[in-house]
C-alpha cells in the first residue's frame, strides 16, 4: 500500500526508524511500526521476518544513505588524499548528528542494536567497503583493484570504530586514515614533496 507514494517497505522503515530513535529497541513493538505504516502486523512480519530483521534493514538503510552523500563528497575531490579526508569527516560529523546511529550506540536497548555495528555488522561493513572501493577504482585505476579493495575495507572498519568510541577530533582522525590509505597505494600527499638529496659536500 504505502503513503504519499512510498512503498510499503519504505513506509515501514520510516515508521522502525522513528520509533527506533523514540523508544529505543525495547520498546519498540511490530504492532505499533504496523499501525503508524497504516498495515497489519502479519505485513510486517512477512516483510522483515521479525523484530530484528526490521531493525537490520533500518540500519543498511540508512548506510545507504550515508554512502550516497559519500559519494557526492568522494566526487568533489581530484586526489585520493582530499577524497579520503573528506568522505571520512563526513561520516564521522553526520553520524555524530544522526539519531538512528546514536539510538543504536547509546539508546535504550542499545546492548541489542550494537552488534549491528560490531559483531553481526557484516551487511553494513561489506555494502561500504564494496561501494567505495568501486567508486575509487573508477577515479583512481591506476591504484590497482587489490591494494585499493584491502585498504578500502581497513578505512571502513577503523572509521566505524571511531564512530563507535571516538579517540580524537574529526578532523584528526580523518588525515590519520587518509595518510594510511595514500601510503598504502602509493598515493602522493597534496602538497608532499621530495626529500632533498644532499650535495657531494654533503650540504643540502
Amino acid at each position: 500500500m504505502g503513503t504519499a507514494g512510498r512503498s510499503v517497505r519504505e513506509s515501514l522503515l520510516d515508521a522502525a526508524a522513528d520509533l527506533l530513535v523514540e523508544r529505543g529497541y525495547r520498546g519498540v513493538r511490530m504492532r505499533d511500526v504496523a499501525d503508524a505504516a497504516g498495515v497489519s502486523r502479519q505485513t510486517v512480519y512477512n516483510e522483515f521476518g521479525g523484530k530484528w530483521g526490521l531493525a537490520r534493514a533500518v540500519v543498511i538503510r540508512d548506510n545507504d544513505r550515508y554512502l550516497d552523500g559519500i559519494d557526492r563528497v568522494l566526487s568533489e575531490h581530484d586526489d585520493l588524499y582530499s577524497a579520503v579526508t573528506a568522505a571520512v569527516l563526513y561520516t564521522l560529523e553526520m553520524s555524530a548528528d544522526d539519531p538512528l546511529t546514536k539510538a543504536v550506540l547509546t539508546g535504550a536497548g542499545g546492548d541489542e542494536l550494537l552488534p549491528l555495528l560490531t559483531t553481526r555488522a557484516e551487511p553494513v561493513l561489506f555494502t561500504a567497503s564494496a561501494r567505495l572501493a568501486e567508486h575509487a577504482l573508477a577515479r583512481w585505476p591506476h591504484l590497482g583493484r587489490d591494494a585499493i579493495v584491502e585498504i578500502t575495507d581497513a578505512a571502513v572498519r577503523l572509521t566505524m570504530s571511531h564512530i563507535m568510541l571516538p579517540s580524537a577530533p574529526p578532523a584528526r582522525v580523518a588525515h590519520v586514515i587518509a595518510r594510511m590509505v595514500t601510503s598504502y597505494t602509493g598515493a602522493p600527499e597534496p602538497g608532499a614533496r621530495e626529500k632533498p638529496v644532499a650535495a657531494a659536500d654533503g650540504r643540502l
